[in-house]
């Protein structure tokens, strides 16, 4: 039966009874991880928190007192915080870094198509005025050739004319 106990109770170098709390959490092949709980937690507190845990929570309990306890042995100071704080850390840049690239995306498309005015749209639109010599849009009265003219004078924000 000495094959047969778990991680935990070979590190406290007891017998392992059937009931035992540890022996479905802390198997005997990775006695690494009940070394760590047991060095940053203690036995005594790890079993008091399983048993006032329900049976189906207890296997994440252990996985997060085990993920805490590596953090917190690799890294004394800030343990599992450090590597939270490293990761918000990344995505508020990758965040930044997002933002600034759709603003550049917005600032190379609005130079590609610069905004045209609703009467310039008109304008291009009116078949009347794509041969744009001053002779045939006075023909058609002066209201006409003053729209015309205000559309020559465009002068884009862009530096494009």
């Amino acid at each position: 039966m000495a094959s047969g106990r778990c991680a935990a109770c070979k590190y406290l170098r007891r017998r392992c009874p059937q009931d035992c709390i540890f022996s479905p959490y802390f198997p005997s092949n990775n006695p690494q991880r009940f070394a760590f709980v047991h060095k940053i937690y203690g036995a005594s507190n790890v079993a008091k928190m399983l048993q006032q845990l329900p049976s189906h929570l207890r296997g994440q309990a252990v996985d997060s007192l085990y993920f805490e306890a590596q953090c917190r042995i690799e890294d004394p100071v800030y343990g599992c915080v450090g590597i939270i704080s490293v990761l918000h850390n990344q995505i508020q840049k990758a965040e930044n870094q997002l933002a600034r690239t759709q603003a550049e995306i917005a600032v190379y498309s609005s130079r590609a198509n610069p905004l045209q005015l609703p009467q310039q749209q008109q304008f291009e639109a009116n078949p009347i005025f794509i041969n744009s010599s001053w002779t045939k849009l006075e023909q058609y009265g002066t209201g006409t050739s003053s729209f015309a003219a205000a559309n020559f004078n465009y002068q884009s924000p862009y530096g494009f004319n």
